[in-house]
């Protein structure tokens, strides 16, 4: 055996072997990753656009009038309980934006940065999770139109909403991330995945009362129960409504479902992410 031989020596980079989920300390240690990536998606999102950051305040405030226009004023779907259409499904917007902004980019984040993958060791929920700063900032300047609107029907925000408000975005995020897990580790080896999410996000905007009060239902109570069962964001939604306008009551049960339907979603796709986390730059 030649010198050189003995003295070569092969190293293999790898998670650690500790069992739990989610490793906290390890996060922290790659924490600037997380923040580079982050920046990185905000920069490029809205990089040499002529509205700029403007685009997500534009596009929730659009689809709002569209969609005001269509089921408002064509098909004469109303609020239900006497909020002004414009605000009542703009705050669905608001939200929905928030969650299907977060499966979207998640799914694919993996896909898009194959060559880090393969390169380096990282914890590789760092890049789906990255995704969350970008839908968070959409969410916050979406937000300036929802104030406009609430200054122009002279609606004034609930205590109760602005409370509960922090919970039900934490829920949003956590759904969503468990899907975009899910989806973003799928995709690895289904390529399809990044065909079928937008139809799935499009089919999901119809069943989840974004356009229409959950009360619209109320004659079909399985299936409501169902919906709001399987779908956190029906009572996420549904909670965010009655909570900053006032014009119903909260319903804690389906604001409690949804808590635990998020966290059971998150949990699910993250225990499929780090199954087969090991694979992806094999497959990617």
């Amino acid at each position: 055996m030649t010198n050189k031989a003995a003295n070569s020596k092969e190293y293999i980079i790898s998670s650690s072997e500790r069992r739990s989920l989610i490793n906290l300390s390890e996060l922290w240690r790659y924490r600037e990753l997380f923040g580079v990536l982050s920046w990185r998606d905000l920069s490029v999102r809205y990089k040499q656009t002529i509205l700029g950051i403007l685009w997500a305040i534009f596009q929730p405030f659009a689809t709002m009038i569209i969609f005001t226009f269509i089921f408002n004023n064509l098909a004469n779907i109303q609020s239900g309980d006497g909020t002004p259409y414009p605000i009542f499904i703009y705050i669905g917007l608001l939200l929905w934006q928030l969650f299907s902004g977060i499966i979207k980019d998640s799914s694919q984040s993996l896909t898009s940065n194959a060559n880090l993958i393969q390169k380096i060791y990282f914890p590789r929920i760092i890049i789906p999770s990255s995704v969350v700063l970008t839908a968070l900032v959409d969410f916050i300047c979406g937000s300036i139109i929802l104030v406009f609107l609430m200054v122009w029907y002279g609606f004034a925000p609930h205590l109760i909403g602005l409370l509960i408000l922090p919970v039900l975005i934490i829920c949003s995020i956590s759904s969503a991330m468990g899907i975009g897990l899910f989806l973003s580790a799928l995709n690895v080896k289904y390529r399809d995945v990044s065909h079928i999410v937008p139809f799935f996000i499009q089919l999901l905007l119809f069943v989840t009362p974004v356009i229409y009060p959950i009360k619209i239902l109320a004659g079909f109570n399985f299936i409501k129960t169902l919906m709001i069962w399987l779908n956190p964001m029906a009572g996420i939604i549904d909670c965010a409504r009655a909570g900053i306008i006032g014009k119903s009551m909260v319903d804690w049960n389906a604001l409690i479902i949804s808590i635990v339907v998020s966290l059971l979603m998150f949990s699910l796709g993250l225990l499929y992410f780090k199954r087969t986390e090991n694979y992806f730059a094999d497959n990617i």
